[in-house]
Parts: structure tokens; sequence; C-alpha cells
């Protein structure tokens, strides 16, 4: 077989063992007892209106999907202030990230985004054989004048995931007007708002005002994986200029958005009270974990001659990204005690791990696992 010669160079995602399978290979007879707090799901779970909505359509599981996905683009319009036409839907944002990829880039061309951004769009850039072109941080946060002194002739894409996966900062609105001001007009800015909904309202920035006024260089990927807790169903969508989603549904296959996805991200645009608790249950874990973990790294610099001890990045998602010293090294042992979290190697992070902001007695597990360790 002839295959495409880069794709064999593509970096492979690693995804995290099932809960089931570290139970087992650690000896655990409760899998409930396990804490998963590595992938910035939301410990609540789905809305209650949205399970609802999921029994409602499972008898219907026979049929294909609304293949425009006309009431959920419809209902997202309403809800954002654009037109449908500015709205096309994917399977999460993964697959909105895959189609930017096949409309732009190409041997040849290449996308800038920051060095410790979300891994994805290095890979997608690796999968078309443009290069992704990385731009140092600044404070573990988007430097978006060095990301504008990348940008060439070759750039199609600049990427900004505001906040950032996987180290929680945001770039303010100011910020970002001040970036949009200066990018060049062959570039299209991708704005990855995966938490948007977890952010303080005083610290978004409004992009849709740009899709709204018709700039045809700016497109918003959100998703209902976050949040609103549909991680599992796959469902998320873009907004931008009716003639960059027309060229995006050249790559979109048919009924790329499922049935009891669609159902149950209608029936989460309604329940506001979910999103609230999300929030505050977001809101309060990190100011928990911002208290205990200086409280942390005091006992620990105390312990270490060498006075190395725990350091963290205020977050403005649902997870927080500390450097505990060897990620892999407490990632495992953090296993041990029940406890899975995500580390940061793959990222060149080797002395951090990610943790999920859980349930308030999730969180008092997790931080009561590090002291064990730390």
């Amino acid at each position: 077989m002839i295959a495409k010669e880069w794709i064999l160079n593509v970096p492979v995602y690693q995804p995290g063992k099932p809960i089931t399978e570290v139970a087992r290979e650690l000896g655990f007879d409760d899998v409930d007892e396990i804490i998963k707090v590595a992938s910035n799901e939301n410990e609540l779970g789905p809305s209650p209106k949205a399970l609802e909505a999921m029994a409602a359509v499972a008898s219907e599981m026979h049929r294909y999907p609304d293949g425009g996905g006309f009431y959920l683009k419809e209902k997202l319009a309403d809800k954002l202030g654009v037109k449908p036409e500015n709205i096309l839907l994917g399977n999460g944002s993964n697959e909105l990230i895959e189609f930017l990829g096949h409309v732009f880039l190409k041997p040849g061309a290449n996308l800038v985004m920051s060095e410790c951004a979300f891994v994805v769009y290095r890979l997608v850039a690796a999968l078309f054989n443009a290069e992704a072109v990385s731009a140092p941080m600044k404070n573990f946060t988007h430097d978006l004048d060095a990301m504008l002194a990348a940008i060439t002739p070759e750039t199609r894409m600049v990427v900004i995931c505001n906040p950032n996966n996987p180290t929680g900062t945001l770039n303010t609105p100011a910020e970002i007007e001040a970036f949009l001001e200066k990018l060049p007009d062959h570039v299209l800015a991708v704005f990855d708002e995966a938490y948007f909904e977890l952010v303080p309202d005083e610290a978004k920035a409004d992009l849709l005002k740009h899709v709204r006024a018709g700039r045809k260089n700016v497109i918003v990927l959100r998703t209902f994986s976050k949040a609103y807790g549909l991680a599992g169903l796959r469902i998320g969508y873009a907004i931008a200029d009716e003639e960059l989603i027309a060229m995006l549904n050249h790559v979109r296959q048919p009924f790329n958005a499922n049935s009891m996805a669609q159902a149950a991200a209608l029936a989460a645009l309604d329940d506001d009270d979910h999103i609230a608790k999300t929030r505050e249950m977001v809101f309060q874990g990190l100011e928990l974990f911002s208290t205990e973990l200086p409280r942390i790294l005091s006992r620990r610099s105390e312990a270490k001659a060498d006075g190395n001890g725990l350091e963290f990045v205020p977050s403005f998602a649902n997870f927080i990204l500390v450097k505990t010293g060897n990620g892999v090294e407490v990632f495992n042992e953090l296993q041990k005690r029940k406890v899975i979290v995500r580390p940061m190697a793959g990222y060149g992070l080797a002395d951090w791990i990610r943790i999920t902001i859980g349930t308030p007695e999730q969180n008092r597990a997790v931080l009561n696992a590090l002291k064990e360790i730390l």
C-alpha cells in the first residue's frame, strides 16, 4: 500500500485509560471510589433536561439525524444574536478544527499557535503536512504580539485558545481587540472558546460582534463538552461569516452531528440553572485550590533542602495546572490513591499535572492525596 509519506510521522493522541481498566490494574474492587479529574469534564454531569431529552429520542435511533442541524442552529442563532447561516455543527470542536485544516492547510502553509496550547492544532497541522509554528508564551498566557511576529506570507491560521488548555490562562478583551487590529487580512483568527461559559462575565471578550459585523477572518469555536456536560456525545459548533461556514460545509460529512447529541444540546441550552450550578462549583473549587495549594507549597518547601515547592497557574477554566515535580511519577502515585489526573509531559511540562475542578468532596480528596505524596 502506498500511503502519504508524512502520515506515519503524525503524532497519535494518547487518551487516558478507562476507569474500569485502572481499577483492574490496581486491584480496586469499587470503581465508584475512583476520582477521575483528568479530562476537564463537568463533574455535575449533564443537565437533567438534557437527560430527559436523550431518553425521549432513544427509540428513534434507527433514523438518521437531521443532517443540517436545523433546530439546534436556530436556537443557537437566537441565543447568540447571529443567523443560522453563521453556524456549523461538528462532532465535537475537534472535528471543526479538522475542517479548518481541510480548507486552509497544505504542504508549505503554516498555522501559528502558542507553545503550550491545545495539542490538537499541532496534530491537525501535521495531518495536512503543514507546519505548526510555536510562539513563546508569557506567564503561561498567549503572547499575542509574539504570535503576530510569527506570522509569514505562508500563514493561514493563528489559533488563540481562550481560556487556554492546559494552562487555564485568559487574554483580556483589550488584548484581543488590539491583536485583531494588527492581524493581516490573509490570516484566519481561530478563537477556541471551549471553556467560554465558565469565564467570569466581566473577563469575556465579545468576538461575536466581529461575526455580526461581517468580518471574514474570524471564527469562534465552542462546545457542549465542558460546561454543558455532554462530552460523551461529541457536539460542538463554529460561528463565523456565512462565506466561511459555506466553505467548511464543503468538507463536512453528512450526518456528522448525531440525533442524541442534537436533542441533548437543544435541551441543555434551556437549563440556565445547571450552568449556574456548574459555574458556582468551578469558582468555589478554584478558590479552594488557590487557598490550599500554597499551604502544601509552604510545607513542601520547608521539607526540601532545595526549596522547590508546589506552583500552580491561576485558572479561568474548570481545571488547574500544578507543578509537582515529575508529573508522571505524581500521576502514578495519585492513581494508587484512587485519583486520576493528567500528566503534562506531552506539552513539554514534565514537572506538571492538570487537575479538573470537581465537586467539593472530590476536590478535598485530591488535595488530601497530594498532601500525602508531596
